[in-house]
């Protein structure tokens, strides 16, 4: 990946208008290419081991694989992959289960394009990024 590249995305989350909306509000800005969606778990990890993201935003609540699941499964086998946690649930909880499996941020569905923006580049600078909401 050179500088000029985009940042390749993957969007993960049971719910498609969640997807579409993030897709729109993402690729807006011409850093971020979003190269897939998947609406489960299972999809997840199938995606990020044929298409290789830099980063995979990861809806937590899913079922039968949830978040944490699909993010251990993947740091496990694409340790490269930066992954960063999305719920509802402004937890303390939630933020350090998930980073613990191997994510390098987290942000909550209340979060400004801005920070969803700011996280997605600092995670792919190899930093990480927890939203203002937790903070």
């Amino acid at each position: 990946m050179t500088a000029n590249d985009p940042i390749k995305l993957v969007l993960v989350d049971d719910h498609k208008l969640m997807r579409e909306t993030w897709k729109m509000l993402l690729e807006s800005d011409s850093r971020i290419k979003v190269i897939a969606e998947c609406a489960s778990g299972a999809e997840a990890i199938a995606c990020a081991k044929n298409l290789k993201p830099d980063v995979m935003m990861m809806d937590i609540n899913m079922s039968p694989i949830n978040g944490f699941e699909a993010t251990r499964e993947i740091v496990k086998d694409n340790p490269d992959i930066k992954i960063i946690g999305v719920s509802i649930n402004n937890q303390l909880s939630y933020v350090r289960t998930i980073m613990q499996l191997g994510a390098k941020g987290y942000v909550t569905k209340n979060s400004t394009r801005e920070e969803m923006l700011e996280a997605i580049t600092t995670v792919q600078e190899g930093k990480t990024f927890i939203c203002k909401e937790i903070q």
